[in-house]
């Protein structure tokens, strides 16, 4: 069996990235191991039982501190799937998540982008059955 276990993803700031993802977004956190006096092992979820995790990689370089808010050049970056849209939706609302558009019903569920806390836009989806 072969499976994507994570995936990287560039922030400014290590603490603030768990504090938004965590309060913001209720995603759980795996993992926070130092590994040196600038880097982290830091690891996060969207659920205990979620076999994709994302890894915060503090930028070190400049090229890195460039991509900060710009994972994939302008495109969305994440697709975060849910099984309750309106409560996951009124929850993000509530805690100031920003949403670039109104939810929307497509083909494939129900659908809105909203920015994570340095810009990079992700879809939040209660894809139908």
């Amino acid at each position: 069996m072969r499976k994507i276990g994570a995936l990287t993803l560039v922030v400014k700031d290590y603490d603030e990235a768990i504090q938004f993802y965590v309060e913001k977004l209720n995603f759980k956190l795996i993992q926070d191991t130092k590994l040196d006096d600038q880097k982290r092992w830091v690891v996060i979820s969207p659920s205990d039982t979620n076999e994709t995790h994302i890894l915060l990689a503090q930028a070190a370089s400049s090229e890195q501190k460039q991509a900060i808010g710009n994972q994939t050049g302008g495109r969305v970056f994440l697709f975060l799937h849910t099984d309750d849209f309106w409560k996951d939706y009124n929850h993000m609302k509530a805690k100031g998540i920003t949403f670039l558009e109104e939810p929307r019903e497509e083909v494939y569920g129900t659908v809105v982008v909203f920015e994570d806390l340095y810009g990079n836009t992700w879809d939040l989806i209660e894809p139908k059955n």
